[in-house]
């Protein structure tokens, strides 16, 4: 298999998720792109890091967020 392609189970493993997680993101429409040929779920590698990075969040120390009325 082509590792720029990955299965539910060692995606779930990289992310530290139980598998059923990813499939129930899928129902709900969350996370990453995939594919589904044949009956089995594949997840692109390229789709994996780019929902990664835009997942990445600061922090922003108390002091400097802004506070609205």
């Amino acid at each position: 298999m082509d590792p720029t392609y990955v299965t539910q189970e060692t995606l779930a493993a990289r992310w530290g998720l139980k598998p059923r997680t990813l499939e129930r993101w899928r129902w709900l429409r969350q996370g990453p792109a995939y594919l589904k040929i044949g009956g089995r779920i594949r997840y692109r590698l390229i789709d994996i890091e780019r929902y990664e990075a835009d997942s990445v969040r600061e922090s922003v120390p108390v002091r400097e967020r802004v506070v609205r009325p």
